[in-house]
């Protein structure tokens, strides 16, 4: 899996991305020409000069090649200082496999190196699957504002990150292990030669640290050397030692 900020090159791909995820989520209490209209309005012809824009970010996740889903952020408020998540996409095809959580923690990642301050979430209250995943991410529920979408008016959620240390945000989502239940963090990653590795913990608490789960092959099968250097043995991505190893200088 790579993630990656998108390119105005990206752009047809995150309208086919973005209109088979509105057509999944919401089609419950919209029509289909309701969806239309709104993927034509927020993904239309603007959209290449959009991911160009200064304080628009747009990140992409990639399988083999394929764009598989997408976020869409802006950075807004005084000096720019908040870092609002406008969409996270997930193609229907490929919902289930911890990429929804890997593009909150890259989108999170982006949007505080350029600058925010505040991380904000924002979503449709009708979409139970949207206000669910923002709250089980370490979102609280702050407000909410009046969205128009075609003809009708709809309410959406404002969440903000949950104040913590830095360095303990978690992203977790739950994998099974011959039998177990484990928990990534997407939040936690080590940077690969092919993809990040993440931290894997054995319990929900992550209070007890369980290996390394390797973001290029979905692979738990990684072991780690007492200099930090981590290699995956299904598809050898790599993370160099965290530190100088003396035996080389």
């Amino acid at each position: 899996m790579d993630l990656r900020e998108a390119t105005s090159a990206d752009s047809e791909r995150i309208r086919s991305v973005a209109q088979r995820s509105l057509a999944e989520s919401y089609t419950h209490f919209l029509d289909d020409e309701t969806i239309d209209e709104a993927a034509g309005n927020w993904y239309g012809d603007d959209l290449e000069d959009a991911i160009e824009r200064e304080h628009e970010v747009y990140v992409v996740a990639e399988d083999d090649g394929e764009t598989v889903g997408f976020s869409q952020s802006e950075l807004v408020g005084e000096n720019h200082s908040v870092g609002r998540i406008e969409w996270i996409h997930v193609d229907p095809d490929h919902r289930g496999s911890g990429i929804g959580p890997r593009l909150l923690a890259r989108t999170r990642e982006t949007l505080l190196d350029a600058g925010a301050e505040q991380i904000q979430g924002v979503v449709l209250e009708a979409n139970e699957v949207g206000n669910e995943f923002y709250a089980t991410h370490g979102f609280d529920r702050v407000g909410s504002r009046e969205l128009e979408v075609g003809d009708e008016t709809h309410t959406e959620n404002v969440y903000v990150e949950s104040d913590h240390d830095d360095d303990a945000w978690r992203a977790l989502e739950t994998i099974e292990d011959d039998g177990q239940t484990r928990y990534v963090s997407y939040g936690e990653p080590a940077r690969g030669s092919k993809a990040p590795f993440y931290t894997v913990y054995a319990n929900e608490g992550a209070s007890k640290r369980y290996g390394w789960f390797c973001g290029n092959c979905d692979s738990l099968d990684n072991a780690m050397d007492s200099m930090g250097r981590i290699v995956c043995n299904s598809c050898d991505n790599r993370r160099k030692a965290t530190r100088w190893d003396a035996s080389y200088l």
